[in-house]
């Protein structure tokens, strides 16, 4: 099957999450008190930042991986929706972290469910990347062993630190949240593959 209709319905589900996002930002305030209302919205800005990179970084690796796709079968278009699902939930987990990370014991829910939607997230792409790679006939070009097994190291380390930021979250929510932000940025990282091959999405 054609990998265009995919592509299209991909691109307008991670451009519509990442614009939800924006929906959450806002302050109400006495005159004279903007400057003050501003600063405790903090954490909706923090959240958005780190959520809105996360979804930015996943659509490039998405397109990454589908520019090494030739074609499509009805179980990637599974593991594609599934993906799909964790990326669209992420403005739920968004608000509710910028609403709660004041204070007070629920910012510790809040934090691990942020962090929990990532992993679940990171792990619906690396399920993909597994069966496209199980899967050759779908692919421009075959994945070897070497560049499996790097995808799989790269994808390892992002997923370790969102296992370690969901369990920080019951210690230090900002803590965990800014895991979750260096996870994202650790992966806007080209992974490299020894021997001059070429760089992983």
């Amino acid at each position: 099957m054609s990998k265009t209709r995919l592509e299209a319905f991909s691109d307008g589900v991670f451009a519509i999450a990442a614009t939800l996002l924006v929906l959450d930002l806002h302050v109400s305030s006495r005159p004279g008190q903007l400057a003050h209302a501003l600063g405790q919205e903090w954490p909706h800005y923090a959240t958005f930042v780190v959520s809105f990179l996360t979804i930015g970084i996943i659509w490039v690796n998405h397109h990454g991986q589908f520019h090494r796709i030739a074609t499509v079968d009805r179980p990637l278009l599974f593991l594609n929706l599934l993906l799909l699902m964790f990326v669209v939930l992420i403005p739920f987990p968004t608000k509710l972290l910028g609403e709660y990370l004041h204070g007070g014991d629920d910012q510790h829910v809040a934090a691990a469910v942020y962090a929990g939607t990532l992993l679940v997230m990171g792990l619906g792409f690396a399920a993909s990347w597994r069966y496209v790679a199980a899967h050759p006939a779908l692919l421009t070009r075959a994945i070897s062993k070497k560049e499996l097994s790097a995808l799989v190291r790269r994808n390892a380390v992002g997923q370790g630190v969102y296992v370690l930021a969901i369990a920080l979250a019951f210690v230090s929510a900002p803590v965990s949240l800014a895991l979750c932000g260096l996870a994202a940025l650790y992966y806007t990282l080209p992974g490299r593959l020894p021997e001059g091959e070429r760089e992983l999405a």
